[in-house]
């Protein structure tokens, strides 16, 4: 009787890690490539003005974001001065608008824009030079 139930035992548990490994080669569940950890990083594209422009003060720019949830996602820095800017929602993407500092003026400037998400390898950066007359 002991030897029928240790082989049991013994099927079951090889049954096990069967399935385990099974599960585990395909990507699926917690453990593989898919389920809740994987994402499309996040670009930013078509800047306006284009890169090195010169532009006047609080000049307005614009770029596109892809791969973006929601617009709180995005953060834009002009020389590391946060800027205020709008979203506006055209498909899967969005279309951001801003203004460049008023008291940027005479100087060269990078629009840094930075998203964010819950998991790091998904958040994305870029940005372009401005040159701001007087």
């Amino acid at each position: 009787m002991k030897k029928i139930v240790f082989a049991l035992a013994i099927s079951a548990f090889a049954m096990n890690s069967y399935a385990a490994m099974d599960h585990s080669s395909h990507g699926g569940g917690n453990s593989g490539g898919g389920g809740s950890a994987s994402c499309e990083k996040i670009r930013f594209e078509k800047f306006q003005p284009e890169n090195l422009a010169t532009v006047a003060p609080e000049s307005e720019f614009a770029f596109t974001a892809f791969n973006v949830e929601k617009p709180e996602q995005i953060e834009v820095t002009v020389k590391s001065i946060p800027v205020v800017v709008a979203a506006e929602a055209k498909g899967n993407l969005y279309r951001v608008k801003g203004k460049l500092p008023a008291e940027l003026k005479n100087t060269t400037a990078r629009i840094h824009i930075k998203g964010t998400t819950k998991v790091e390898k998904c958040n994305g950066e870029n940005g372009w030079l401005v040159t701001i007359s007087e």
